[in-house]
């Protein structure tokens, strides 16, 4: 009786510890429950102000070489959704993105980073311009953990290709979702 007490004691700190275990997590100080014009596109009949969100992860796993982060909607009425950020190589040493790194030209993003093309057909960050009357869209921030320094893929490469290497090298990966309708 004394040992299954026992045993059941240090089961039970064990789960205890375990709970609160820190875990990868996306934060943003920028994003909430809905997207604002910030975050909306400038164009396609959209008239907001195009501006990447910040975004900063918390407890990466320690094997982890680089990140890589993607922003996806999933409802955009194309039978595929639409990618709209895909930024990756992002060194181990970093652990977030300052507003506006999607804009190539003001060089906020992480040295050595590169942002390939999006739906939009041409890099960098492209916000959220969902149908006029259409429900609202879901936009998936996700971070992802990778086991590799670079993925060897460039500015070029359609994020479907990136996706695919993504998924190879993910040891975790962290997201959050807002929404946006017009």
């Amino acid at each position: 009786m004394r040992k299954f007490m026992l045993f059941t004691m240090i089961i039970t700190l064990l789960l205890a510890v375990n709970a609160g275990a820190d875990e990868f997590t996306l934060k943003s100080s920028d994003l909430e429950g809905q997207l604002t014009l910030s975050q909306v596109f400038s164009g396609f009949g959209c008239s907001g102000q195009n501006i990447s969100p910040s975004l900063k992860w918390l407890n990466a796993p320690r094997n982890t070489k680089s990140f890589a982060v993607t922003v996806y909607d999933p409802d955009a009425p194309t039978g595929s959704g639409w990618w709209h950020w895909v930024i990756f190589n992002i060194p181990a040493g970093i652990n977030e993105l300052k507003a506006n790194a999607g804009q190539i030209e003001k060089k906020l993003a992480p040295a050595g980073s590169i942002q390939s093309i999006t739906d939009f057909g041409k890099p960098g960050f492209g916000g959220a311009c969902p149908p006029q009357g259409d429900k609202a869209h879901r936009y998936i921030f996700t971070v992802y953990a990778l086991s590799t320094e670079k993925l060897d893929l460039d500015e070029k490469t359609p994020p479907a290709m990136v996706g695919y290497f993504l998924n190879n090298f993910t040891i975790a990966r962290a997201s959050l979702i807002s929404y946006y309708k017009r």
